[in-house]
């Protein structure tokens, strides 16, 4: 046996067969793994060298950019901010100021420029003089803003010179926080390759190292791999067979290859457990292996695969192929398989979590985005569907939705809200429909116990089909599955349920949907209760404004009126207006605005329009009623103050009001006009040409002192007078000039329209779609007497005359057809002619106005007023004043520039009664004092008997007698005359 000493030698190498021996490989062979590895290197180098040198210019460039962009917003900032920036901005000549200023700055900052803008982008400073005054290029809007910007822009030319100017706006603002001005700095990034190519020969050496360490390594390995090559042992083979089979099973991930002909090559430990393949399935025809159909139609197909999920059994698989060599379709493939069923199950459960969290963040964003109770109600319905249910239903209690305080008994009655999803495909209730649930429905359970219900299967919940069995058969045809049910809670109090369906073709309801449901009805709750707070506040606010408002039109005959009152949405202010006759057949109408908004506002309104009413019955004139009116204002407003009232309820004290008050005489066919602070009518003529009518101006109510400038307007008959507040023709988006232009354009040809059809013009022309403001509305066509029904006549001061007044008033009557009212009438004007001749002074007129009622007027020249006095048993005198009050439905004085008139009503046939029924004088007369007359004393002299038709002679002597006696009188002094003359 022979045995060898020390190592044994390296076996001999031999020459490749058809290769010289002595003729050694060349790395630059590139057929060759030596040469092409070193290739690969080679380019390698170079890339990196090109990327290395490609960075470092993009990064000094970048550098030199970024350092520009901060010395930009420094300088910026510094200049904006610096003491008397922005009082020069302000100043009248900013430009002369500031120029020097940001001149010395640019300077020391070592920028290119610094300009100063105005707000509307106009340059006030430049380095070139000559661009000062232009228009700023760049962008401004965010520093308007008050942020500030960088970016890149050009401009006009700059010191120093072309370049990537680099600029920074930021704002200028005042002690206020208002933005006042701009100032934008920047400098110009020159050529940046000073700053790389010093590092240029570094890199191109590094390269170069590289390259030549490349050859060094390439050679040294390629010869150590041609010796470990030509060195392995067959054992060292099947090792290596082995540990590479060792890892194929070990991995989580299916391999199978395939052969040219169809064979199953390969299938690893992990193929075999995920397609269930039997032991022998190696080496056997891909469909004699029993693999599932989808992955047997991939094997079988030649197309390349990549990430394929395919169902095998109760798994997911995740398929990629690959084709062996040669890759023309003649070789195997190669296919790999990932289990991805609980990847599937996560991802699913993942995406169902973050399409729950998208529907209650958009629930958030849109439910309750108005105070409207039916409209919130619908957003949660079109929320919930159809991303969360097929089918959606809100029901609400009564008193919800009119805003009351709901309670447990209307549980049973609730009205349909709002319906979302498929309602034309379901039959549902329709909206507003009163729905009586049953006490064993969901509805009704879910409500008693104040929590969700899940019916995963309607089609056996007994106690929802019992509440409308044939309803609830036609919505099971119509596929209709699960039931969501969730009270409507807000404070511990049930407003309403709403009701999740999903159909057949959906996924039944889940309990983990229970809790979705239950988080959109507790945001919606919310949002419904605050509308209803609302609606509540609101309601109360609307009902108080309009019982305060006029309810109908007064019985008169000067005026064709229409109004509209439309109150805002966000709460009722203290717009009225009012149309109030007036003796003498006028008609005084009202249009007002108190400042305000709320309850305060609504009540200050109706205090001031009772006010009105009060001094409309005194017939005062228009400026007078306009100065009580104003010390009214200032009364209240000092009462609001001095007890605090202004901090306890809504609207604080009382800071003013507007009015404007008109008196129109149907008989003159004039309007007398006074405003405070409102908006000036207009009047559109007969021949429809529309203007104002030229009331000055005066100051509003409430400042006290000033006086009030009235206005006479003649108006001829058919001509339409339009009041209105400022909330028709002002609002935030138009001036009141815009409104008032408007407002002329809609009337104009309005001559031949009523005036009903003239208010719905105005309202659906101007009318905004979002009303911030009351909007009051009064259109009046005038009316004038004609002289057919009037008659008027001049009564010589003497009492003897009296007699030929009562026959002109009889034969007036007679003319007009109204004999059953001469008695009264001559009474009346008998009483008040002979009232006049006796206590006045010249000239006496009667008048006498046929309309609605008669209206019989006595006028003389004497400012004393008549009051109505309880006579005693001793007197002669003093019941005729009431004898005119008991026959005369109203009577009254008023006082003129020539002196007073004193007017009765008297009621005619078809009429309202008037105050009290008539009664014979002596039976009234003995009411108002029975111990005046002497039972024995004839009838005929009692004072202020009754007289018929058959004692006119007697009637006529005694008022001869009576004549002869005042003329006598005349010239003594009154009796029991404090105020003036009593009747």
């Amino acid at each position: 046996m022979e045995v060898f000493s020390g190592r044994p030698r390296s076996p001999e190498r031999h020459a490749p067969p058809g290769r010289p021996r002595g003729r050694r490989a060349s790395l630059l062979d590139v057929r060759s793994a030596a040469g092409q590895v070193f290739l690969l290197q080679v380019v390698i180098v170079v890339l990196l060298v090109l990327v290395a040198v490609t960075g470092m210019i993009l990064q000094a460039a970048r550098d030199a950019v970024e350092r520009g962009r901060r010395e930009a917003v420094i300088a910026a900032q510094t200049f904006a901010n610096a003491p008397g920036t922005a009082a020069a901005l302000r100043s009248r000549h900013p430009s002369a100021v500031l120029q020097p200023r940001a001149e010395a700055a640019r300077k020391r900052a070592g920028v290119d420029f610094i300009v100063v803008l105005s707000t509307t982008g106009i340059r006030y400073t430049y380095p070139y003089p000559a661009e000062i005054g232009k228009k700023f290029v760049g962008t401004i809007e965010p520093a308007l803003r008050g942020r500030t910007l960088v970016e890149q822009a050009g401009g006009p030319p700059l010191p120093a010179g072309r370049g990537t100017d680099v600029q920074a706006v930021v704002p200028v603002t005042d002690a206020r926080g208002t933005v006042v001005g701009l100032v934008s700095a920047g400098l110009t990034v020159r050529n940046v390759s000073a700053l790389w190519l010093p590092q240029l020969p570094i890199i191109l050496g590094s390269g170069a190292a590289a390259v030549a360490l490349a050859m060094t390594g390439t050679t040294l390995v390629s010869r150590r791999l041609r010796r470990h090559t030509h060195g392995l042992s067959p054992v060292e083979l099947a090792q290596l067979y082995e540990h590479h089979d060792a890892v194929l099973h070990a991995v989580r991930e299916g391999v199978l290859i395939t052969g040219a002909d169809g064979r199953l090559l390969l299938a690893n430990d992990e193929a075999r457990r995920l397609l269930g393949l039997p032991e022998d399935a190696q080496g056997r025809p891909v469909r004699e292996a029993g693999l599932p159909e989808p992955v047997l139609r991939l094997l079988s197909s030649p197309e390349a695969v990549t990430d394929e999920v395919h169902r095998a059994g109760n798994r997911l698989l995740a398929v990629n192929k690959r084709p062996t060599y040669p890759p023309d379709g003649r070789g195997g493939s190669v296919v790999t398989l990932r289990d991805t069923t609980e990847l599937a199950a996560v991802s699913g459960r993942a995406e169902v979590a973050r399409e729950r969290l998208e529907l209650l963040y958009e629930a958030g964003m849109s439910i309750g985005t108005t105070l409207d109770v039916e409209h919130t109600a619908q957003e949660l319905a079109s929320v919930a569907a159809p991303q969360f249910a097929d089918l959606v239903t809100v029901d609400l209690l009564d008193a919800v939705l009119r805003g009351w305080e709901p309670t447990a008994e209307g549980w049973r009655h609730l009205r349909r809200a709002a319906i979302g999803g498929a309602r034309d495909m379901m039959p549902v209730y329709p909206l507003g429909e009163l729905i009586t649930f049953s006490v064993h429905g969901p509805q009704m359970r879910t409500l008693q116990e104040g929590r969700g219900l899940l019916v995963a299967d309607l089609r056996q919940a007994r106690g929802w089909r019992e509440q409308d069995p044939e309803r609830a058969r036609k919505a099971l045809e119509s596929g209709l599955r699960s039931l969501v049910t969730v009270p409507l809670r807000a404070r511990d109090v049930a407003l309403g349920v709403v009701n999740f369906y999903r159909t057949a073709h959906s996924r039944a309801f889940e309990p983990e949907d229970l809790a979705i449901a239950e988080e959109l009805a507790v945001r919606a709750a919310v949002a419904i209760d605050n509308a209803r707070r609302f609606t509540r506040e609101h309601a109360m606010a609307v009902t108080l404004q309009r019982s305060l408002l006029p309810r109908g039109q007064p019985d008169q005959d000067a005026l064709e009126v229409a109004w509209r009152y439309l109150p805002a949405e966000a709460g009722v202010g203290g717009d009225w207006f009012d149309v109030i006759p007036l003796p003498g057949a006028r008609v005084a109408l009202v249009m007002g605005d108190v400042v305000g908004r709320g309850l305060h506002a609504a009540a200050t309104m109706g205090r001031l329009r009772t006010a009105v009413h009060n001094f409309a019955v005194l017939d005062l004139p228009v400026d007078e009623v306009l100065g009580n009116l104003d010390d009214l204002v200032v009364q209240m407003d000092s009462e609001e103050h001095a007890g605090g009232a202004a901090d306890d309820h809504e609207g604080g004290g009382v800071t003013g009001a507007t009015c404007l008050y008109a008196v129109y005489d149907p008989v003159a066919g004039a309007c007398t006009m006074a405003r405070a602070g409102h908006p000036e009518p207009v009047v559109v003529r007969p021949d429809g040409t529309v203007g104002c009518a030229g009331v000055p101006a005066s100051a509003p109510l409430g400042l006290g002192g000033y006086p009030f400038e009235t206005t006479e307007v003649s108006l001829p008959e058919g001509s339409q007078l339009v009041l209105y507040t400022d909330g028709l023709v002002e609002d935030r988006t138009q001036d009141i000039d815009v409104g008032m232009e408007r407002l002329r354009r809609a009337l104009a040809g309005s001559g031949d329209r009523t005036p009903e059809e003239t208010c719905q013009v105005l309202i659906d022309a101007l009318k905004p779609s979002q009303s911030a403001d009351d909007i009051a509305l009064l259109t009046a066509r005038t009316r004038t007497f004609p002289p057919s029904r009037m008659a008027e006549w001049e009564v010589p001061p003497d009492p003897a005359l009296v007699p030929s007044v009562r026959k002109q008033c009889r034969r007036t009557l007679r003319e007009w057809g109204l004999d059953e009212a001469a008695f009264a009438t001559e009474l009346i004007v008998s009483e008040l002619v002979t009232n006049a001749i006796r206590y006045g002074s010249p000239p006496v007129t009667v008048r006498l106005l046929r309309g609605r009622c008669l209206i019989c007027e006595v006028s003389d020249g004497s400012g004393t007023s008549p009051r109505l006095r309880r006579a005693a048993t001793t007197d002669e005198g003093g019941r005729g004043l009431f004898l005119v009050a008991q026959f005369a439905q109203r009577w009254g004085t008023r006082y003129t520039g020539r002196g007073k008139v004193i007017w009765a009503e008297l009621v005619l046939h078809g009429g309202p009664p008037a105050a009290s029924p008539l009664a014979p004088v002596d039976f009234l007369l003995d009411q108002f004092d029975p111990e005046q007359f002497d039972p024995g004393r004839p009838e005929q002299d009692r004072p202020g008997r009754d007289r018929s038709e058959q004692d006119r002679s007697e009637q006529d002597r005694s008022e001869r007698d009576r004549s002869e006696r005042d003329r006598s009188e005349r010239h003594q002094p009154e009796r029991d005359q404090p105020d003036g003359p009593a009747l």
